[in-house]
Order: C-alpha cells, then sequence, then structure tokens
C-alpha cells in the first residue's frame, strides 16, 4: 500500500497536484478542504461545526478531523492506497494519521512538501477567489490562513524529518513540471520499498521449495524458522536445545525463540529488497509479533500466499520424503504428521482471516506439477508488487 500526504501553504496547488498523483498510483484522494465543505453543503452535524471557524480561516478542531478522515479512510479499505491533502497540519494530527493507518497495518511512505514564495500564494489565492467564488479566500482570510501555517505546520515538517520521509519540492513552474519532480520523489520511495510475503500452507504443502524459488527470482531474503532451528540444535546452542523437544513432537515452538532467529536474520540483511517467510507466522499472536518486527524498520508484509494442499496430499507427501535424504525426524512417525496437520487446522484459518481482513491474502492451489505451481504463486506476487511499486 502507497500512502502520500501532501504538504504545503494554501494555494500551494495541493488539490490540482493530488488530482494527478491518484490518477497515476490508483489511490484514494483524503482533501480535508474539500470533505468539510462537503459536510458544510449537506448541513452535516460536523459540517456545522466546523463552518464558524472555515470563515474566519481557523483550523478545525482535531476532534471533528478524525472523525471525517476515519470515515473516509475505512470506506476504502480496499484501495491500493491514500492520498492525504491538507492533513496533517500539526504534529498531533500526524500521530492521528499514524494511529489511523496503523489499524489497517501501513503507515505513511512520503511526505511531500510543496514550496511556494508567500506573495505567489496570496496572488494565486486571490485570484482563485474570483474565478471559483469561495467565501474563504478573502485577502484577510488568506493572511490569516498564511499565517497559522507557517507557525502551527514547521513542527510537522520537523516530525516528518526525524522519519526521513519528508520531501521538499520546488512548487513554481508549470503543472507538468512540478508533477515530474512530484513522481520523481514518489517513484524513488517505491524503489526503496521492501516486498515482505508471508508463504502459508500446511506441512508437506510445498514451502519450502516454493519459497527458495520466489526468493531467487525476486530477489528476497528467504527465511524459514523450521530451518534455523534446526541449525541451532545441530549447532547445539541453548535457544536449538529449547526448541528441539517441541520439533521433535510435531509442536509449534515458544514465540520466544521464533522472535529472536526471525529478527536476527532481519537485522543481518538490513540492506534486503524484502523477505519470504515460511513456517511463520502460524497462530495470530505470531501474525501480530511479525507485523512488530516489521514496523521497527519501518515495513509491513505485503501480501500472505496460502498454497491450498488436501490433508491427504499432505500425508501423501511427508510420508514420501520420510524415505529421501531431506527427510525430518519428525517424518517417520505417522502420528507426530497427523498431530502437525491437526495444529495446522486449528490455528492456520485465523491467520488467513488476519490477512484476508488487510487485503493481502491470496490462495494458490499446490497441487499440480512444481513449475506449474511455481508459475501460479509468480503471478500472484507479481501482482503484489504492483501495489507497493
Amino acid at each position: 500500500m502507497l500512502n502520500i500526504a501532501l504538504f504545503g501553504p494554501p494555494g500551494a496547488g495541493k488539490g490540482t497536484q493530488s488530482k494527478m498523483l491518484v490518477e497515476k498510483y490508483n489511490l484514494a484522494y483524503i482533501s480535508t478542504g474539500d470533505i468539510l465543505r462537503a459536510e458544510i453543503a449537506e448541513g452535516t452535524e460536523l459540517g456545522l461545526q466546523a463552518k464558524d471557524i472555515i470563515k474566519q480561516g481557523g483550523l478545525v478542531p482535531d476532534e471533528i478531523i478524525v472523525q471525517i478522515i476515519e470515515e473516509r479512510i475505512t470506506a476504502n479499505n480496499d484501495v491500493k492506497g491514500f492520498l492525504f491533502d491538507g492533513f496533517p497540519r500539526t504534529t498531533v494530527q500526524a500521530y492521528i494519521l499514524e494511529g489511523l493507518l496503523l489499524k489497517l497495518n501501513t503507515k505513511l511512505d512520503c511526505m511531500l512538501s510543496l514550496e511556494v514564495p508567500h506573495e505567489n500564494l496570496k496572488n494565486r489565492l486571490l485570484k482563485r477567489a474570483e474565478t471559483e467564488n469561495r467565501s474563504d479566500d478573502t485577502e484577510d482570510v488568506i493572511n490569516v490562513r498564511l499565517k497559522e501555517y507557517e507557525t502551527k505546520t514547521s513542527p510537522v515538517a520537523e516530525f516528518y524529518k526525524e522519519k526521513e520521509i519528508y520531501h521538499p519540492i520546488d512548487g513554481m513552474g508549470d503543472i507538468d513540471e512540478i508533477f515530474g519532480r512530484l513522481t520523481a520523489v514518489v517513484d524513488q520511495t517505491l524503489e526503496r520499498s521492501w516486498m515482505n510475503m508471508v508463504l502459508l500452507g500446511p506441512p508437506g504443502s510445498g514451502k519450502g521449495t516454493q519459497g527458495r524459488m520466489l526468493a531467487k527470482k525476486f530477489n528476497l531474503v528467504y527465511i524459514s524458522t523450521g530451518h534455523l532451528m534446526r541449525q541451532e540444535i545441530k549447532k547445539g546452542t541453548e535457544m536449538g536445545m529449547s526448541a528441539k523437544e517441541y520439533i521433535e513432537k510435531g509442536d509449534i515452538v515458544p514465540d520466544e525463540i521464533a522472535i529472536k532467529l526471525i529478527e536476527r536474520q532481519i537485522k543481518t540483511h538490513s540492506d534486503a529488497n524484502g523477505f519470504i517467510f515460511k513456517g511463520f507466522p502460524r497462530t495470530i499472536v505470531q501474525a501480530y509479533i511479525l507485523d512488530g518486527l516489521l514496523r521497527k524498520m519501518q515495513s509491513t508484509i505485503t501480501t500472505a500466499l496460502e498454497l491450498e494442499v488436501s490433508t491427504l496430499e499432505s500425508i501423501k507427501r511427508l510420508a514420501a520424503r520420510g524415505k529421501t535424504f531431506s527427510r525430518r525426524a519428525y517424518d517417520a512417525d505417522t502420528d507426530i504428521i497427523i498431530h502437525r496437520l491437526e495444529q495446522y487446522e486449528k490455528r492456520s484459518s485465523k491467520v488467513s482471516e488476519y490477512y484476508s481482513k488487510q487485503n493481502k491474502h491470496q490462495v494458490v492451489n499446490g497441487v499440480g506439477t512444481e513449475e506449474a505451481i511455481f508459475e501460479d504463486l509468480s503471478q500472484s506476487v507479481s501482482e503484489a508488487f504492483k501495489t507497493i511499486r
């Protein structure tokens, strides 16, 4: 998901550029000014509360802003991202926006600030008042709005500078020139976006094989908690010994162990394009944990692909693997195989539902040739890439 805030004083051209950015990147457009004017025109309770404040050139209280922004966000939860025009205007609103986006398991990717000299802004706004008959664009109100903007919104720039997502953009020139400067920054932001994928599916569904192939094709780091734990066991580490008894029984290893291993791998590959997680999350708690780990890196899960395989097919595959050199210790025990499948069926639906609510869950048929399944998965990954690239 791509989320942009377009920053800039009144008259900087945010409305014009926003519409162009929305069309290019297929985003939902959220303009607090437009929404408030619509609320006023419709005579809603929020509109009446805001009407007098807007006429005086003041900033509408956060209590009102939060309600209208949240309504629009929740009404557009299936889009590829949002473009916020006129919000946030204060550091309090910046924190509010973080919280609202957090509910969608996403974040703000960049703050673009259109820079225009004061006199040019006044001239633009006075001209707009004549052509569009906008009552809030009188000269006195314009001066109040510009002064209030400078006073209250400069800390917002500092807020996003600290997060390293603030980008000042020269707002002088023709529309296409300014648009070119904006899209250049957005495209650079997208290039830096991580592609993080969760590979779901029952034991024996082929997650390991497909995960390694996908990692190679899309230049991602493959993280298998099972493989990492087997390495720890082989080395005889404390974590390995703690995990061993759970793995041998086919049980889920305690979250504390998995977290340490995954976080270590992420830090080791901090320059990666993204990660493929296999074997984690297996529970709804682990799904939240993974979100937390990625948020520390200012990232999130892009897509969750689930390989759909019947229980009988899984048993056949695991039994067959138990006769090969790549067998696991638990592959030779039918009771453990059944126990692992039962564990998966018991907990997996909540994980799938978790990602479905975020419009990130895709089901792929896990039966067929290795090549055919890989082709289907690759297509799903490519589609997911389009949401962040």
